[in-house]
């Protein structure tokens, strides 16, 4: 027996070295998910705040189902893969500014292939609110009714943007300082070349962020003066179309997309550069983003020690393929992980679940009521039905209250649907339905996506309230009535990006016969097992 001891004694050694690798393994795979990785040039702590520097707190990035690395980028993507439109196919780096020495000035853009775009960063930049014409920005709606748009585009004078550069590498170039006071010593940081080649106009007529960086001058370090430093990451955005959800969610996940791929440790904050009046959308942006603020609120110039640029939301693979063919697939992460594949993504599915959890909702809870009971209990499960509603209501200083009907007997066909259910004749023998009314418009963004979160079944004309399926769980369905006028692609294709189940109806004007809906919404129930 003392002979043997020696032998077990190695085994029990051995099995516990052996358990330790495997727990190592899992908490830093469970790490990785909850955070991206460091970027490799881009220092994750900066100096503590000091006089004149903003200190912030700044939310942490939640645990998500359906996360997968972002950093670094996959080798050898090939142009054109789910992975190169919906997450990181930002793989061309292009330094147009070397830091020197550890905590030095850069900026550098990432370029994606597939999506034709870049993703830009800068290291002590400076931004001159002054340098940048437009309306202030942040106001009540009711303050600027009938303002124009192009008074919100903001158009961007030279040096509306500074990075700090050494002198010796400047050159000799001095031009006068912008707004008077002498001459400094600058350069132009990218020239219109480097633009055509890295920020396309790619059919935009105002492409405000390629504006942005050709407004870029490097200055030197004695001229590089800053009254207030904003020591956190922060994402700089235009936004167009910043009223409509649809346009609206391209912007989030745009700037979701660029905090991913620069590798931030945490939410950035947010400051929209642009001079348009608040909406009920920014409860989302805020939620989503460690804050906002919108760039005219700084009346003084403010250095940024790290910026990132955010792509337009035309640019993004959600706007990009209802012109262009976007061949892929929704996929589970678990499954994607184990078998990638070029066709296939959950990039959208993890972007759902991170709005839902801005709103403090949880991500892995399923919902109880989503199958049918056994045969041998007597209870019956309840569905949600959600019906998204088109209605009324005042959007932007040019609008006049009033939204285009696309489908004109919509209240007779919510009615016949509250009839059908109330009166116990669906026919369903082992699912009830909670038939809900989505009156979005006028519910807070949290209660909308509460309300998306508990739908088994979704339900809807067209419209961009229906963009909230982004935030659908991945066994709900999608029914969505087309009318003639409004053939358009958006929801089936965030359906199909999603992995859910779509189902249309094309109608031949812009009236549905209520009881061909009631029969399709039955069809819907019974193939979902009641």
């Amino acid at each position: 027996m003392s002979k043997r001891n020696p032998r077990v004694l190695k085994i029990v050694v051995c099995m516990l070295l052996l358990n330790s690798l495997f727990l190592c393994i899992y908490f830093a795979f469970h790490s990785s998910s909850s955070s991206p990785e460091p970027h490799p040039h881009i220092p994750l702590r900066f100096h503590a705040s000091v006089n004149n520097q903003s200190a912030a707190i700044q939310k942490p990035w939640p645990i998500l189902p359906s996360y997968l690395p972002w950093t670094p980028p996959q080798k050898n993507l090939p142009t054109g893969s789910c992975e190169g439109y919906f997450g990181n196919g930002f793989t061309r780096r292009v330094d147009f500014l070397k830091p020197k020495g550890g905590e030095g000035s850069l900026f550098r853009c990432f370029y994606s292939e597939t999506l034709k775009s870049s993703i830009c960063e800068g290291r002590n930049v400076r931004m001159v609110p002054d340098r940048i014409v437009m309306s202030r920005g942040g106001e009540k709606l009711e303050e600027v009714m009938g303002r124009k748009e192009e008074d919100e585009l903001p158009e961007f004078r030279e040096g509306a943007f500074e990075v700090a550069e050494e002198i010796s590498r400047l050159g000799f170039n001095r031009n006068r300082r912008i707004g008077g006071g002498g001459s400094v010593i600058s350069r132009r940081l990218v020239n219109d070349e480097m633009l055509n080649e890295y920020i396309e106009e790619g059919g935009i007529d105002r492409h405000t962020m390629r504006d942005l960086v050709a407004s870029i001058r490097a200055v030197g370090t004695e001229d590089f003066v800053c009254e207030e430093w904003v020591e956190e990451p922060t994402l700089l955005v235009t936004r167009f179309e910043y009223a409509n959800l649809y346009h609206t969610v391209t912007d989030w996940y745009s700037a979701y997309v660029s905090s991913r791929v620069t590798g931030l440790p945490n939410r950035p904050h947010v400051v929209f550069i642009d001079g348009h009046c608040t909406t009920q959308l920014e409860e989302t942006w805020n939620a989503l983003f460690s804050g906002i603020r919108y760039a005219k609120n700084f009346t003084k110039p403010v250095c940024f020690r790290h910026a990132v640029l955010s792509p337009l939301g035309y640019e993004t693979a959600l706007f990009k393929g209802l012109t262009g063919d976007i061949d892929c697939y929704g996929e589970s992460a678990h499954n994607l992980w184990q078998n990638p594949e070029n066709n296939k993504t959950a990039r959208l599915s993890e972007f759902g679940e991170m709005i839902r959890s801005a709103f403090g909702f949880p991500v892995n809870r399923h919902r109880t009521s989503e199958k049918p009971p056994s045969s041998s209990s007597s209870a019956t499960s309840v569905q949600n039905v959600l019906f998204v509603r088109r209605e009324d209501y005042l959007a932007h200083p040019r609008h006049g209250g009033k939204v285009q009907s696309r489908l004109i007997n919509e209240e007779e066909v919510f009615d016949s649907l509250h009839h059908w259910v109330a009166s116990g004749s669906t026919g369903l023998t082992k699912c009830g339905i909670n038939l809900v009314n989505g009156l979005l418009a006028h519910m807070s963004m949290k209660d909308q996506v509460r309300a998306i979160q508990d739908a088994s079944v979704i339900i809807g004309a067209h419209g961009a309230g229906l963009t909230h399926i982004v935030s659908a769980t991945p066994n709900t369905t999608i029914f969505e009535i087309i009318s003639v006028e409004f053939q358009r692609p958006h929801f089936e294709l965030i359906a199909k990006w999603k992995g859910l189940e779509y189902h249309a109806m094309h109608l031949a004007n812009s009236r549905a016969d209520p009881t061909a809906v009631i029969e399709k919404l039955e069809e819907i129930m019974k193939s979902r097992g009641c």
